[in-house]
């Protein structure tokens, strides 16, 4: 939670009935006369942004700029980006868990921004988008999005069900499910990028970074130096051109730069 005068920002938890398609919501709205500028570290997860406010700006790896003027969809979220939210602005995020998105839009391998009335063919988030735009709450407006969820969502893929079972981790389960149910690896991997919008190698990869940049929040607590060949061993790099080259690909920024400047990242994951 980032909480002032002209700053809020917090997280809202769902209720547990959801707890397979949500992880959480998240709030922010600037009072302040100036910009607010964070960034965002990737989560292999596909968000949902509403704005209320003033317009949004996202701001790619590529430095490509994306105006927001009411609802956007990304992901899965694979590299960081930049938002800057101006003076009046105020944005709801839906954080999606899994195959959630899949189940949502029968799609999961977005890659780039959309306005999610363009996957269903249909005007039915604009309509939303109206509906919350005049609750004063935010309470109402989670209550809305969760109802309104309801009228869309599918079941999870058994397969799906299976690899989501081992949990995320740098061990592939595709290999001993493909064998189980007697099908080909790459039957079974192009099912699951399909549902979840990415490999089980490439998560993998991902969840090695994403473990050495909690090891050097925690590391960082009382200390501003960081050992980074404990960081080498603990989270499984080969070696420290491993480790600043997955620090470029998801931020680019090198592990020191990191350092510098982890207080204006959000971290959705933790």
């Amino acid at each position: 939670m980032k909480t002032s005068d002209e700053y809020n920002g917090y997280r809202i938890p769902v209720p547990a009935e959801f707890d397979e398609l949500i992880s959480h919501f998240y709030f922010a709205e600037n009072k302040s006369s100036n910009p607010i500028i964070h960034t965002f570290l990737p989560t292999f997860q596909s968000i949902m942004v509403f704005n209320f406010g003033a317009a949004i700006s996202l701001i790619t790896k590529e430095k490509e700029e994306i105006s927001m003027d009411k609802c956007l969809v990304l992901g899965p979220v694979k590299q960081a980006f930049t938002y800057v939210m101006p003076p009046g602005g105020e944005m709801l995020v839906v954080n999606f868990k899994d195959d959630a998105f899949f189940r949502f839009f029968g799609t999961a391998s977005l890659i780039e921004h959309v306005h999610p009335d363009d996957l269903l063919n249909d005007n039915c988030f604009t309509m939303l988008w109206e509906s919350l735009s005049k609750m004063d709450q935010v309470s109402d407006k989670v209550t809305q999005l969760l109802q309104f969820s309801k009228l869309y969502i599918q079941n999870r893929h058994p397969l799906t069900e299976q690899i989501i079972a081992f949990g995320n981790s740098a061990v592939s389960p595709v290999k001993q499910i493909a064998d189980q149910q007697k099908i080909s690896e790459r039957s079974l991997q192009m099912k699951a990028k399909n549902h979840l919008g990415y490999s089980s190698k490439e998560i993998g990869r991902y969840m090695r970074f994403l473990k050495a940049v909690e090891l050097v929040q925690q590391l960082t607590v009382n200390n501003n130096d960081v050992n980074w060949f404990v960081v080498i061993e603990r989270c499984g790099f080969y070696d420290q051109s491993q480790l600043i080259h997955d620090f470029k690909h998801y931020l680019d920024l090198s592990p020191s730069r990191y350092l510098k400047f982890q207080q204006g990242i959000c971290n959705s994951r933790s």
